[in-house]
């Protein structure tokens, strides 16, 4: 690495030849800090959904030849599918919050890795499948050792303990699920596991986790107001190019919102040519409905003439319009 460091200091770079330096790194304490600090940084993190995660797994982790490599790999590919589960899972459980982990906690590939390792092992040395064994090392150990919380440790060790046990070997295709929608594939190569894992579901169901259908609501705002902040926190707080301020722009935008915001609906109207009756249930919804919409359409257009006079200092900022 300090030879690396050497040959990169050493070389002159020209911006015109299309000449670059492309370096990926597992983290290491001994990478040159003088590197990271001249380049343009680019951290993989872990995919978003199960689905994707499962993918990641399989291509990342495991070859057809390790399959072989296995003395009783009919056992190793339903075991290395719940571990991978597994990890996924764990992963995904983040975006809920507190309502996932009580901490947040940086899994890493690593840990999927040594298990597999572990896995391959206890399988080649033992006899009998070791399952006491093997959750012990992989949900108190190695993923074990990044969490701290007591509760979390219990829950992580329950989560495995579905994808650790003789029912998952046993069974053909045995359920992760009480819905039956998430099952251990079939035996099938490397190839194979990746095309079951591609015809998964895109939306993971909160039943995986172990959750209510609302924690998917608390998950879905979370992440919704964490990509608007970043967007605020993008924009430009200096005059732009065209000449107007920041302020101008806001402006500008607000009233062309309020330009093109609807009228609220008529809803006695409404309920003349579409009376709520007994043999008419979709006539309540469509009332209760636009009764909802109205409301969030004096909202939107309040908080649109609040941000406008608060620009020109006619009302106080509130931590609302902010």
């Amino acid at each position: 690495m300090p030879i690396l460091d050497g040959i990169i200091d050493n070389t002159k770079l020209d911006e015109n030849s299309g000449f670059r330096l492309w370096l990926t790194t597992l983290p290491s304490d001994k990478f040159p800090v003088t590197i990271v600090q001249n380049s343009v940084k680019a951290t993989l993190e872990p995919p978003n959904g199960m689905r994707n995660n499962l993918i990641r797994a399989y291509k990342n982790t495991i070859t057809n030849k390790e399959f072989d490599q296995c003395e009783k790999p009919e056992a190793f590919k339903r075991l290395f599918y719940g571990l991978c589960f597994f990890n996924a899972l764990i992963l995904e459980r983040r975006k809920f919050g507190p309502l996932g982990w009580n901490i947040q906690y940086s899994f890493a590939m690593s840990d999927l890795r040594i298990s597999k390792q572990q896995l391959m092992l206890f399988l080649n040395e033992f006899e009998k499948v070791p399952y006491a064994a093997l959750n012990y090392m992989v949900a108190k150990a190695n993923y074990g050792g990044r969490v701290t919380d007591a509760q979390d440790k219990r829950l992580n060790e329950l989560h495995l303990s579905d994808y650790f046990n003789e029912n998952v070997v046993n069974n053909e295709n045995h359920p992760l699920t009480e819905s039956g929608r998430y099952i251990v594939p079939s035996d099938t190569d490397q190839a194979g596991y990746v095309e079951f894992a591609e015809s998964l579901p895109i939306e993971d169901d909160c039943e995986i986790f172990g959750m209510h259908s609302n924690a998917a609501i608390t998950s879905d705002i979370n992440e919704t107001n964490s990509l608007l902040a970043i967007c605020l926190s993008l924009q430009p707080r200096v005059t732009s190019s065209s000449g107007k301020s920041r302020d101008d722009i806001l402006l500008d935008l607000a009233k062309s919102i309020l330009d093109q915001l609807p009228q609220t609906f008529d809803t006695e109207e409404s309920a003349k040519k579409h009376p709520i009756r007994y043999d008419e249930s979709m006539n309540t919804v469509l009332s209760q409905e636009l009764l909802r919409y109205n409301r969030l359409i004096v909202v939107i257009r309040q908080s649109l003439i609040n941000i406008g006079r608060g620009i020109k200092g006619e009302v106080v900022m509130s931590e609302e319009l902010e």
